[in-house]
This record gives structure tokens, sequence and C-alpha cells, in this order.
């Protein structure tokens, strides 16, 4: 059968039998500017926008604010019609701040900097017209950071000092299933979005990281999501939006509000749109990286999607456009653990990084992920292609580097040809016909959360 990748563009050959996986139909919102402006007016458990703005202003000669926005590894809507930047710029300009005083923070998190470019392209011209600064957090940055104390969990909590000036603090950002923290936006925004490194040594360690309540869509006992969120009340969040988006980026939903209680109305929202039920596992799950899968390092939430329905000692076949300019892997520290990973295999990497002898490297919890994709099949069990990784970045990582399956220089159906050929290899290595393998196609990648309620 054929079936096109609706982030890649390619057409892909599957088997006939394959089973197919799509996110649930979700309406997507027709007027999305109207949906913005009266969720900014009627949040969810909060005053609005318009009187929380005036509150904090109180006082103040020149009150200042920050909007904390994701970076762009996130397709939130921060631009067009279904932009959510500029109607939250404008209410903070009608309601008695200077542009010039509303700061555009970026959550990075650990990821890199955004470029000049990068920004330009997903800012609103009309909010930079405006004359509002952007800037990344730096999670490395000391002289940006300001330490609130420690968690419950004895968390250091460090956080940018931008942030902790404001007199007004909104968070912004995209909820859809996340695979450690449950789901993403909300709290997240702040933990890990404007964190110190130290902060992450918990947040991201191997305790947490390892519990089993730290998954796809659960909330409740989470300790991911408890940390997080933990973090976020003690910095502080003044007002909260957050959007949910369908499989082609288009508005569902805008959950604006009190911290909590607009996103756990969004969670519900992601819940209800992403889950899919399945009677049993397959042997072979083919699957993409889809928008977030920038770089290897991003691939982990594909891969870790999937295992609701791959079978023990099965297939995984990933593609993806690792698009990170220069950097299609991930950083040095993801690197150097993934390199671990594949040298000890995921019970020896798991004893390294959970030792009290063992130097935290940032990056590494998610190689701790792809531990757990090689604890339910083994590491050649897993095929992976991007047209972006060569064969010299290859070396240090795990699994078979889909470019064998490639036809010479092929480019234009070369998506095809690694899971046609990644087929056939499996198909010979299990001694099956191509036709009689157990296959499923998780078309909308790291972005459903397949569930089978059996697995061999």
């Amino acid at each position: 059968m054929e079936q096109q990748n609706p982030f890649t563009g390619a057409s892909l050959w599957l088997p006939e039998r394959t089973t197919v996986i799509h996110m649930p139909e979700t309406e997507r919102i027709e007027q999305p500017e109207k949906a913005i402006e009266g969720s900014l007016l009627h949040p969810i458990g909060s005053e609005s926008l318009s009187l929380v703005a005036k509150r904090k202003a109180t006082g103040k000669v020149r009150p200042r604010a920050v909007v904390v926005v994701s970076d762009n590894t996130r397709p939130v809507p921060y631009k067009g019609e279904e932009g959510i930047l500029l109607p939250i710029v404008r209410t903070l300009v009608a309601s008695g701040y200077l542009a010039s005083d509303i700061l555009i923070l970026i959550a990075n998190g650990t990821h890199r900097a955004m470029r000049k470019e990068e920004i330009l392209a997903m800012i609103d011209e009309r909010v930079l017209a405006m004359g509002c600064p952007v800037a990344n957090h730096d999670f490395r940055d000391e002289k940006n950071l300001v330490c609130l104390g420690t968690t419950g969990r004895r968390t250091v909590v460090d956080i940018d000092k931008r942030y902790m000036k404001a007199d007004l603090k909104i968070a912004t950002g995209l909820v859809e299933s996340h695979f450690m923290a449950g789901a993403s936006g909300g709290r997240k925004a702040i933990c890990p979005g404007l964190v110190g490194e130290r902060t992450t040594h918990v947040f991201h360690g191997p305790a947490l990281m390892g519990d089993p309540l730290s998954r796809d869509l659960v909330i409740s006992g989470n300790p991911v999501h408890e940390e997080s969120l933990a973090v976020a009340k003690m910095a502080g969040v003044d007002f909260l939006v957050n959007v949910t988006l369908d499989h082609a980026f288009h508005i569902t939903g805008v959950f604006s509000g009190d911290l909590e209680e607009a996103h756990l109305a969004a969670v519900e929202k992601v819940r209800q749109s992403v889950s899919v039920s399945l009677p049993h596992g397959f042997d072979v799950v083919v699957t993409h990286g889809g928008y977030v899968g920038v770089n290897h390092y991003q691939c982990a939430k594909c891969a870790v999607a999937s295992l609701g329905i791959l079978n023990k000692g099965g297939w995984l076949v990933v593609i993806a456009d690792t698009r990170d300019k220069g950097n299609p892997v991930g950083g040095i520290n993801y690197r150097t653990a993934v390199s671990l990973l594949k040298l000890q295999g995921w019970e020896g990497f798991m004893k390294t990084i959970s030792s009290p002898d063992w130097t935290f490297l940032p990056e590494q919890w998610q190689v701790q992920e792809w531990a757990k994709v090689f604890r339910r099949i083994p590491m050649n069990h897993l095929i992976l292609y991007s047209p972006s990784l060569s064969d010299e970045e290859w070396e240090g990582l795990p699994g078979i580097n889909g470019r064998m399956f490639l036809k010479g220089d092929e480019k234009e159906h070369a998506y095809r040809s690694v899971v046609e050929g990644a087929l056939r290899h499996i198909g010979e290595s299990a001694g099956e016909q191509v036709k009689d393998l157990s296959v499923a196609y998780v078309a909308d990648g790291p972005y459903v959360v397949p569930l089978a309620s059996s697995l061999s």
C-alpha cells in the first residue's frame, strides 16, 4: 500500500496488511483570532489577562513584563492568523506596558540558542516592529541566573534572572503528549525551559526519569511533572497561554489562565485527541520524527512513543528530517552519552549513570529514553534514516544506519527505498516474507500515543 508521510512529503510503500495509525480526527478552530481573544478575556481559573496585567502594574512607573515562548523545536503558532503572541502583546500595551518593556524570552532549556534568522522566522513580525526585545535563555550563563532555593526533592532551583525581575510573568506553549512529563506545555515553559544546568541534574536525573509513571499522558503521580510544577510555582507564573494543535498544526484549543487549571484542561483535550487503542502489538513498527525530529536527540520521542505497540524483540524503523544545520545528532554531551549507550548496552549504561561516582551530563536523559527502547528490542533491531546524517556521524550511534538501503546516491525517493529495504532486511532476518510481517505504520509519529491491550 502507498502512504504519504505528512511531515517529509515522502510516499512510502508498506505491506498491504499494514495497520496505519492516525490520531483521532480533531476539529480545528475556524476563527482562531476570535478564540484567542476570547481565551484572554475569559480564562480558566483566573482573571482576564488585562486585569492581571493592570494589577501587576499597580504602583510601577514602568512595569515590566516577560512572555516566555518555546524555541523552534516546537510548532507553537507565534505568528499569522493563528498566532498567540500578538494578542498577548497588544493586551499588555493596552494595559499600560511599553512594548520595549515586554521581553520575549525564549525557553531554550538545554537546547542551543536560536539564531537571528530563526527568530525572525518564528516571531510575529508585527511584535518585532512594535519594539519588543527578544532574548535566548542560556542554561549555562550563570550571570543571568538567580537561585530560589530548593524543592522538596532537593532540586536546587536556578532560574533566568530576567524572568524573575519582571513584574508580570506569562508562559506560553504547546500541549502535546510528552514521553517523560506526561504532557508538554504549562509548567515546562519554566522547568526545564528557563532553569540552570544544576537544576536539570535532578529534574532529568535517572531516578525521576526511570520512574514507571514518567511516561506519556500520565500526570498524577508522575515525578517529572511534579518536580517541573514545583519549580514553576517557586518562580511564579501569573498567566498561562497554551494551545493544542491538529496534525497540520492548526489550533484545536486555546487554554489560558491559571498555571495548573488551564494546563490540566489542555491535557484532557490532548488525551482525547491522541490516544489510540489497539488489540495487540506488532513485530515491526515504522514511524517518523515529525516536526520535532530536528536531530537524533529529538528522534527519541517517536521511538519511545512506539513502545506502546512494539512487541518485545521486535523491529523499529524510523525516518526523520534531522534538519538542525550543522547539528543533526545533538550536543556534545548527547553524543558522548549515546556513544556510551552503544558501547555498554542499555543495562550497562543505566548502571553507569546511576552510580554515585558518575558525573551528570546534560542531555543524558534523552539517551536514557533510548535505553528504554533497547530494553524492549535488540540494538540492531533499530533502523533509523535521515538524509542529514552522514556515515561519519553514524559512527557513535546505536542501531542500523538506514542509508545502507539506498540505491547509490538516491535522493528523490530515499525514504521509500529505506523503508522498503528495511522491511526486506527484517523479513530475511526473521525468515519470513515481507507480506507476512506484522507491521504498523505510525502515520503521526511522535504526536500519537498508540497503546496495545496486549504485547508479545
